[in-house]
């Protein structure tokens, strides 16, 4: 961590300044030194309040900044600037890109193809199950995940990624040593392992409401294009669609049952002009013609989507009839499914248990089962 680092933390630090006024900062003096050796009379005439501008050249700011160096470097936190060679491109090229990046894990998939996908956090059986599916094959075919670690289509897309091997990237709205929700921060760990954990704000900042909009901006910044799997009428992760579209990337959706509130939000899209999406192929024909060529570049049976006798799951006629009962949209509880299977609970307890071995079904909280796509 050297001293432009320092430099670039301080900038992001300052209350009033803001990220936008920074850049503007940068554009007239170019470098953050110059900025912090300017005087208070040459950051008037650029427009800053004079109580601003003596809070960025307070020797405050430099004590803070240094603990923050010190708090990233203890906790294994690397920090891109803008000025870093290894700074997420294509996020740099959004309007407003992030003064600073705190990463945790592996910073190279920030420069990798990305696909985000969002949603709700009130998510149905049927948009777990799409979200989980869609980032399943996505990654396994070489693109990167990116979502908000946020409950509901977020964790389906993270676990969905990582189901595959494949990289994903978690946004988070609070600083890094404030994982939010708390449940989620196993999967955190299991992101940190294999992609990247990344927030904007300081390590300790708390999740507040404010800070999820803003950091909606690095979801959709990070990525080629986001696909909305599921979202009510004022759905956050509409945002993000709004804030793709305003940075040029592509913008798709899942389409839903129209008597679902939650379908609100990707039908509206789908309307407004977003490609409707039904598998991964729908996503990756809209990318560049260089990145859908590498995806779509001759792979191995499995990655390429088919499935050869070796992967084919064999299941025994008891395991056929559990599956049939379960629909892929809809969590049916076990007591249910012992009526409808005329199994003794020991006998269907066995067969759901194999079913999910052989990743056919996905138990969720209640003691419901749901059929995985």
């Amino acid at each position: 961590m050297n001293e432009e680092t320092l430099q670039y933390l301080i900038l992001s630090s300052v209350e009033g300044l803001g990220c936008r006024g920074v850049h503007r900062l940068l554009s007239v003096y170019k470098e953050p030194a110059r900025i912090l050796h300017a005087t208070l009379s040459e950051l008037a005439a650029q427009g800053l309040p004079e109580v601003v501008a003596k809070m960025l050249l307070s020797e405050t700011r430099r004590v803070q900044a240094d603990a923050e160096l010190g708090n990233c470097l203890q906790n294994g936190v690397r920090i891109l600037t803008l000025a870093d060679p290894a700074y997420p491109k294509l996020l740099k090229e959004i309007f407003d890109p992030p003064i600073v990046l705190f990463c945790k894990g592996d910073i190279d998939c920030l420069n990798q193809h990305c696909i985000s996908i969002v949603g709700s956090r009130r998510a149905t059986p049927y948009g777990i199950n799409v979200a989980e599916k869609l980032a399943r094959e996505l990654a396994a075919r070489g693109l990167a995940v990116c979502s908000g670690l946020a409950r509901g289509i977020d964790t389906a897309a993270h676990r969905g990624a990582l189901e595959a091997k494949g990289k994903t990237v978690a946004v988070l709205g609070s600083g890094l040593n404030h994982i939010y929700p708390r449940e989620n921060r196993k999967l955190a760990m299991q992101v940190e392992a294999h992609g990247c954990v990344i927030s904007e704000f300081p390590m300790n900042t708390s999740p507040s409401p404010q800070n999820f909009p803003i950091r909606n901006r690095i979801i959709s910044g990070l990525a080629l294009g986001t696909c909305l799997v599921e979202a009510a009428e004022f759905s956050g992760s509409l945002i993000t669609g709004r804030l793709a579209l305003e940075q040029s990337r592509e913008v798709f959706a899942v389409p839903g049952n129209i008597t679902s509130k939650t379908s609100f939000g990707p039908n509206l899209w789908i309307k407004q002009g977003a490609k409707l999406v039904q598998d991964w192929q729908d996503i990756v024909e809209e990318l560049p013609r260089t990145v859908k060529e590498q995806i779509l570049a001759p792979l191995g049976p499995r990655q390429a989507g088919l499935q050869p006798d070796l992967f084919r799951v064999v299941l025994t006629g008891a395991e056929k009839c559990v599956l049939e009962l379960l629909p892929s949209d809809e969590a049916v509880h076990i007591d249910r499914l012992l009526e409808t299977s005329h199994m003794n609970s020991s006998e269907l307890l066995s067969v759901l248990f194999d079913l999910e071995l052989k990743d056919q079904i996905k138990q969720l909280p209640g003691k419901s089962f749901v059929r995985k796509f």
